[in-house]
């Protein structure tokens, strides 16, 4: 007898594994698919939102091209002329003049000259014109420039 009720057990055993099995696989198939279009609509949004931010980056910066073309119009600074602290660096590198004798060319210390190139600050609307009219020279003529200011 005690073979039957262990042998009993062993097969409600089985069939109860076998249902629950049945019922939990399609809903582990379920989940498995909501994941997957959930990760597939995170990936939407953030693509999504990339695309904003670029179009909102387009938008203010044609606001401040706007802005700055009506100003520039009014300080002599060219249109579409720009700063960047690394073209202030590359154009002082590419005249091979050191950041005081830089300074002194376009009327400014050396220290600030460095605290441009560092990107700590941004030189004034006049400097701005000067640094613009400084793009144009050669290495001759910034030197030659340089000799008249310092005499």
């Amino acid at each position: 007898m005690p073979n039957l009720a262990a042998t009993l057990k062993n097969e409600i055993r089985r069939l109860a594994r076998k249902e629950v099995r049945a019922q939990v696989t399609p809903a582990r198939r379920a989940a498995s698919q909501h994941r997957r279009e959930i990760a597939q609509l995170k990936r939407q949004l953030r693509l999504q939102e990339r695309r904003l931010a670029t179009l909102q980056t387009a938008v203010s910066q044609g606001a401040d091209k706007t802005r700055r073309e009506a100003s520039s119009d009014t300080e002599g600074i060219p249109a579409g002329s720009r700063y960047s602290a690394r073209s202030v660096r590359a154009q002082r590198k590419r005249l091979k003049l050191s950041a005081e004798q830089y300074g002194q060319l376009l009327g400014v210390t050396g220290q600030t000259i460095y605290l441009w190139e560092q990107g700590k600050t941004r030189p004034a609307k006049a400097q701005l014109a000067a640094l613009v009219a400084a793009r144009a020279l050669g290495r001759r003529e910034a030197c030659k420039r340089l000799k008249e200011v310092r005499h």
